[in-house]
């Protein structure tokens, strides 16, 4: 049975601006009390897991140790078939130094030069960590394609360039409340919800 979460605070375990948006957009019917990891100024550790589920534990971990208040990390990134899954856990390092995802989005068509199959996976691996150590983690996926050339300017990462399944947009042309219906950070919240916020 899964611990429920029954405080009013919380740390998303990350610096990145849109992903905090979008879970704290999801969190908002909780009525919990959401703090960022740039906002607390917490350093951020060095992602040395080897799955999505493994670096979401380790950021959560390490967030909650040191604001000692429950954290949750998400780890998600893109899984391009034709690339036996790359660029996967490093979809953030794909676009260097400055995580440029104009740069990373290139790179992923410049890989697929050649593959008939566009086919991909949106995954992302969500981890919940109190400041004594338990850990629910959950992972949700949607399944896509890679268009080019990009299209959209809303979401982040490689949203410009992904199809879900069934969609004639890509997520950087859906609205952040389409996207969050279908989403593979949505699949992973709602099994996150149903879990530890909703008994």
């Amino acid at each position: 049975m899964a611990r429920q979460f029954d405080g009013d605070r919380l740390v998303i375990a990350s610096h990145n601006e849109g992903k905090v948006r979008e879970i704290a957009d999801l969190l908002r019917p909780f009525k919990v009390q959401v703090f960022s990891a740039g906002e607390l100024n917490l350093a951020e550790p060095e992602e040395t897991g080897y799955t999505f589920l493994a670096n979401a534990e380790l950021k959560a971990r390490a967030a909650a140790t040191v604001a000692n208040m429950p954290a949750l990390a998400d780890d998600s990134g893109l899984a391009v078939t034709a690339l036996n899954g790359a660029p996967g856990i490093y979809s953030a390092r794909w676009g260097g130094r400055n995580k440029n995802f104009d740069l990373a989005m290139n790179r992923v068509h410049r890989a697929l030069i050649g593959h008939d199959d566009k086919s991909a996976a949106f995954i992302c691996a969500l981890a919940l960590v109190w400041p004594d150590g338990h850990l629910e983690a959950f992972e949700g996926r949607v399944q896509g394609t890679i268009v080019e050339p990009g299209r959209g300017k809303n979401g982040f990462g490689y949203d410009a360039i992904f199809q879900a399944e069934g969609q004639t947009l890509t997520f950087g042309e859906m609205d952040p409340e389409e996207k969050h219906i279908i989403s593979h950070r949505a699949d992973a919240f709602d099994q996150l919800v149903e879990a530890c916020f909703t008994k």
